[in-house]
């Protein structure tokens, strides 16, 4: 009896954390958030755009800067 207990508290406890980490967040920041992994690569950001309907924050790759190494090789 006392483990049912004990698991339930935790559950509510993790609930209300969640609850408390997210209560100032709206649906478009969420939203947003949610397509972010997408941003640095435009090829995948337009077809996210089109599967979804949803607006995609591209961001531009990094140019290499003369003199640096390129690493992705």
């Amino acid at each position: 009896m006392f483990d049912v207990l004990l698991n339930v508290l935790g559950v509510l406890f993790l609930w209300l954390a969640v609850e408390y980490c997210l209560r100032h967040e709206t649906s478009e920041s969420l939203d947003e958030a949610s397509l972010t992994p997408f941003a640095d690569d435009p090829e995948v950001a337009r077809r996210v755009e089109m599967a979804t309907g949803k607006t995609v924050k591209a961001v531009a790759p990094e140019v290499a800067k003369p003199g640096w190494i390129n690493l992705e090789m």
